[in-house]
């Protein structure tokens, strides 16, 4: 067998003893990736007759495509359209309307939306319909998210096209047994048929209490999102650090505006929003990212239809190998990319 060695071809590496997501299981099975590409090893072998170059041993790990953080700058635009009682971090100063010129007031203050894939928006604002109606119409996905939205404003936005919730339970009404607000989408009765509704979890073990996960995930398993609501502090250790034009003070596991306990954001990076998820619910990670027992994986790729365009495995660089029952971190993270 040729081994095509040369200039012009880039080394082929193989992952052993892992265990890969197919069909919504986790399997054990190799993996072969060139230039942050997997490969199909029967062409591998039986066209291009190649073996791998390289082999690293996961030692019996899960090897994942990666995290897709829906809540990334520029893609997701999380205000200022947003209710003034729940803006959280967000100075006031900055809120916007749109009950003036509806969607040209979000061209106003975006600009191009070429590059956008979910805006957050409070559904009680005048017009809102009309925008959420004109962003879905350019494949745009409308969260709700700080809002002071009741359950029927937050259901007339769903049926004029709103998909997703920006961090379930932060920046809403509590849930109130005669009008559970925003919440009650994930129960909701009154969603057009066919109609999925996505919610995402800041799962860091202080934006969320274990047992609102727990309640959350057993009501609407389907629709769950892990997030990270992450903050450019992310890394950076205690202190005083910059959001923006605010700064934020990061003491432990929290980060506030600085000189308050308004919550900025998270400074946990995913990999332990998911331990945390699995602790929480006691869901195992071959639930998490293959079949559970209910039949509804907690994180699977179905849930990239937040962004409302077709997303696929594309790239991994590399993918990444992580035994979710240690505390050390993922090798590399891999990267999900649009078709």
């Amino acid at each position: 067998m040729r081994d095509g060695k040369g200039p012009s071809r880039a080394p082929v590496l193989q992952f052993t003893n892992c265990r890969i997501l197919r069909g919504r299981r986790l399997l054990r099975e190799d993996l072969w990736v060139r230039e942050g590409r997997i490969l199909d090893p029967e062409k591998l072998f039986f066209e291009e007759r190649l073996v791998a170059d390289q082999q690293r041993d996961c030692g019996g790990c899960i090897l994942a495509p990666g995290f897709i953080d829906v809540q990334i700058n520029g893609v997701h635009l999380e205000g200022p359209f947003i209710s003034r009682e729940k803006r959280g971090a967000h100075p006031e100063a900055y809120l916007r309307s749109f009950e003036a010129n509806a969607f040209h007031d979000v061209l106003a203050t975006y600009g191009s939306l070429d590059n956008v894939r979910i805006v957050t928006l409070a559904p009680e604002l005048g017009r809102s319909h009309e925008v959420i109606r004109a962003l879905t119409a350019r494949g745009i996905c409308v969260s709700l998210g700080h809002s002071v939205a009741d359950l029927q404003v937050a259901e007339e936005a769903v049926q004029s096209g709103a998909t997703f919730i920006t961090h379930l339970f932060n920046a809403m009404l509590p849930f109130h047994h005669r009008d559970p607000g925003i919440v009650g989408l994930l129960t909701s009765d009154r969603l057009p048929p066919g109609r999925h509704i996505f919610y995402g979890m800041i799962s860091d073990g202080m934006h969320t209490n274990p047992a609102a996960l727990r309640i959350a995930h057993r009501a609407h398993p389907q629709g769950l999102v892990l997030v990270t609501d992450a903050v450019p502090a992310l890394g950076l250790g205690n202190g005083r650090h910059t959001l923006g034009q605010q700064e934020v003070e990061v003491d432990g596991l929290t980060a506030y505006v600085a000189g308050t306990k308004t919550l900025s954001g998270s400074i946990a990076p995913m990999d332990v929003c998911v331990r945390h998820f699995l602790q929480a619910t006691g869901l195992g990670a071959p639930g998490l990212w293959g079949q559970g027992e209910d039949g509804h994986p907690a994180v699977s790729p179905e849930q990239a239809a937040v962004w409302s365009r077709p997303w696929r495995l594309r790239h991994c660089t590399p993918p990444s190998y992580w035994d979710w029952r240690s505390s050390r971190e993922p090798s590399t993270l891999g990267l999900m990319q649009t078709s």
